[in-house]
């Protein structure tokens, strides 16, 4: 198989989707890798490491999409990236369908057969692809938020952790999943007081005795939310259902009745957002206020850190790689039910149920269009 690994242009996404060493394991299994020339500098992965490992290295996008029979990339393709789209492709990356209409008309009017990162499982059910950028996602909201509550970015010039003689900052943390619970690793590691808002109540028993009591546990409804939220410095949005919108837990009322200067930083954002305020922003403008509480939804957090971002992502990503090009899609997605899962769109179809429901579409199952 031919896999082209195109550099990313969404707004200052500098991850990439297979590294050198993943480069080196496809060409010594038969495969044909092309690399468009760029495409790991900003990850620290220059050309010449991807050419000694194998890679064909390529002068333009166009080339890398027209040539290869899968694509493998880290964010969702971009409008200038429609062009590319054609019947048959594969195409291996994060698409968060659920807020993007347009891209799902693509995908299904182009047939291209896309599988997602966020909804490919394992055999425990659980998301191992969605894990590693969550975890850094989780992390960084914090360090952002730490710098996002100095006075000079529009913040309250609160020092999360105090100092003797003051009190800590508040951080809540809306969500006690995979996000919220690296946010509050962080967040205690500074010295905040941290509360986690989650609906289950099994979670937050579980985080309980992760944190040792350390981290207060609130079960999620309106009235617990806002008393939270007024009293929150920073507030991290990190809810998430498989493939759906996200839920607007948090509402424009209850950002009204926080303080002024506190802010927020929601990492649902990719799937619309957990908070009624939030709209998506950009790495070149990241953040804005609303009712005088600061606001960052960058819908590609990690791209701050892409040398962590795309070796933790790959470690995830790049068996999967290797099996959808040993085996190619049809027969990979027969063996293996957690790629099927993954599978959004496939020969002209919708194919996932989450994205459907959210965007008022028909779907059909994978397994029927085998």
């Amino acid at each position: 198989m031919i896999v082209g690994v195109p550099k990313e242009i969404k707004d200052r996404e500098s991850r990439v989707g297979i590294t050198p060493g993943g480069v080196h394991a496809l060409v010594a299994a038969g495969h044909t890798v092309l690399v468009q020339t760029g495409a790991g500098e900003l990850s620290a992965f220059p050309d010449d490491e991807y050419q000694n490992a194998g890679a064909e290295i390529v002068g333009s996008a166009y080339d890398v999409w027209r040539l290869a029979d899968m694509v493998v990339k880290v964010k969702e393709p971009t409008e200038k990236e429609y062009r590319h789209f054609r019947e048959g492709l594969l195409l291996f990356t994060y698409l968060h369908l659920a807020p993007l209409p347009e891209l799902t008309d693509e995908l299904v009017t182009k047939k291209v057969n896309a599988i997602a990162y966020e909804t490919v499982r394992d055999r425990a059910g659980t998301l191992p692809l969605l894990t590693p950028m969550s975890e850094v996602a989780g992390r960084l909201s914090v360090q952002v938020g730490a710098a996002y509550l100095q006075k000079e970015h529009g913040g309250r010039g609160v020092l999360l952790g105090g100092v003797p003689g003051t009190t800590p900052g508040s951080v809540v943390i809306i969500g006690g999943g995979i996000v919220g619970t690296n946010a509050a690793k962080m967040a205690l590691g500074l010295g905040a007081k941290v509360t986690i808002v989650d609906l289950s109540l099994n979670r937050l028993r579980e985080i309980d005795d992760i944190f040792n009591g350390r981290v207060y546990t609130l079960a999620s409804n309106p009235y617990n939310i806002a008393r939270a939220a007024a009293e929150a410095d920073l507030l991290i949005g990190g809810v998430l259902i498989p493939g759906h919108s996200a839920p607007k837990l948090v509402t424009a009322e209850m950002v009204r009745g926080m303080k002024k200067g506190a802010v927020i930083v929601d990492v649902a954002i990719d799937q619309g957002g957990c908070i009624e305020t939030a709209r998506p922003t950009t790495h070149t403008e990241p953040s804005y206020e609303v009712d005088g509480v600061v606001h960052y939804c960058v819908t590609n957090m990690p791209a701050a850190v892409p040398n962590t971002s795309t070796l933790a992502l790959t470690n995830a990503t790049f068996p999967y790689v290797l099996t959808l090009a040993n085996k190619g899609v049809a027969a990979a997605i027969r063996d293996d039910a957690g790629i099927a899962e993954g599978v959004n769109t496939y020969a002209g179809s919708l194919c996932y149920r989450a994205v459907a429901e959210s965007q008022n579409r028909e779907w059909k199952p994978v397994e029927e269009l085998l």
